[in-house]
């Protein structure tokens, strides 16, 4: 049995039409114990048209009557998706200081303020040159912002781009990606599992198994499981595989949090 889904987005997400309590109902036929809305925030998104941003008075509306109902099945827990950059530090900040926040995801949505769905991060790049540049972002991203507790779908850039072969080798990026995770584990940040590359047809979880081997090896404790799931047929999306990606690694323990503060739980 799967303990929780850490990654899970309604349509109160632009890129979700998933009510909240149809994910909910989802989560009770799993037998979770736990699951975490973490629906997007992105602050100055570099595409117009596409408003990554939620009016969290409404939300919390929805949000409380949700968890007062179904507070007797399954702990629902208040998160967000928080995409990071460096300039929207302010923004960033003032949010998290005015909500309750259980848990924050950190992710990389956007590189040298450039959109990565719509290829213009990726005009006149060589695919290792974009990739090293987008880990140079994420590097950054987390080394001068502080409100996250871990980080979202850390590879996730092979999704984009216009390349015959979308694969990403560790190897070929040992040194910056190793320096992201240390600069995770200094600060007692985490680390996600997303399994969404799988279910996106790219045969692996983000970040892939050499990545979360080389973050237990430098010391990486605070682990989270997470379906990025839009709809409700992908909550806990392949986490079988998650489970066991984390113990063949070594890991016996996965973290939940509660007003940001993590525990662990044996797996």
């Amino acid at each position: 049995m799967f303990y929780y889904d850490y990654h899970v987005h309604t349509n109160f997400s632009l890129d979700s039409d998933a009510p909240m309590e149809d994910m909910i109902k989802k989560a009770i036929e799993l037998n979770l114990k736990e699951i975490m809305f973490t629906d997007h925030v992105d602050y100055d998104y570099p595409d117009e048209d596409t408003d990554f941003f939620i009016d969290y008075d409404q939300y919390l509306l929805t949000f409380n009557e949700i968890k007062n109902k179904y507070s007797n099945k399954i702990d629902i827990k208040l998160g967000v998706e928080m995409g990071l950059q460096p300039h929207v530090a302010k923004d960033i900040n003032d949010l998290i200081d005015k909500y309750d926040f259980d848990f924050i995801i950190g992710s990389t949505h956007a590189a040298d303020k450039l959109d990565l769905y719509n290829g213009d991060f990726f005009k006149n790049k060589k695919q290792n040159e974009a990739y090293r540049r987008y880990f140079e972002n994420v590097l950054e991203n987390v080394s001068t912002l502080e409100d996250f507790d871990v980080c979202g779908h850390l590879d996730f850039i092979i999704r984009y781009g216009d390349f015959r072969e979308k694969k990403l080798n560790y190897n070929d990026f040992s040194d910056i990606v190793d320096e992201i995770l240390k600069t995770l584990i200094k600060k007692d940040k985490g680390l996600e599992i997303n399994t969404s590359g799988i279910v996106y047809g790219f045969n692996q979880t983000h970040p892939q198994l050499p990545i979360l081997k080389r973050y237990k090896e430098l010391g990486g404790k605070i682990l989270t499981i997470g379906s990025d799931a839009h709809s409700p047929d992908n909550i806990c999306a392949y986490f079988d595989k998650a489970y066991a990606m984390a113990k063949q690694v070594g890991f016996n323990e996965i973290t939940t949090f509660k007003n940001r503060k993590p525990n662990f739980i044996k797996i």
